[in-house]
């Protein structure tokens, strides 16, 4: 499973529903696609600022996780990005692999 930190920003349409519905009906929305494509929402928490919403789920895989992405972003809603999250030792694991790589000028 790949831990996905996905930020949203609604748009104006996308704020009227979230006022229509509230925050709990737009949960359930989220969970249920979620889990359709096989995965499962962690956290979901709503601020403001750069984001309106927040949101932490395991995907089974990319594909999925695109998949969830295109269609949220074609709805006209919000607008999101999804960043993929690493463990301690993923990174452990990147700094002991051995990169053949030379800086530009070097």
């Amino acid at each position: 499973m790949a831990k996905l930190l996905i930020t949203g920003k609604y748009t104006a349409d996308g704020a009227k529903g979230l006022i229509k519905e509230g925050g709990s009906k737009r949960k359930a929305a989220v969970e249920k696609a979620i889990k359709g494509l096989g995965g499962k929402l962690e956290s979901i928490y709503y601020a403001w600022g750069d984001a309106d919403v927040y949101v932490v789920v395991d995907m089974p895989d990319t594909t999925s996780a695109l998949a969830l992405s295109l269609v949220v972003n074609a709805s006209g809603a919000a607008h999101i990005q999804t960043i993929p999250l690493m463990t301690v030792e993923d990174v452990d694991a990147a700094c002991k692999k051995s990169v053949d790589y030379r800086a530009a000028g070097a």
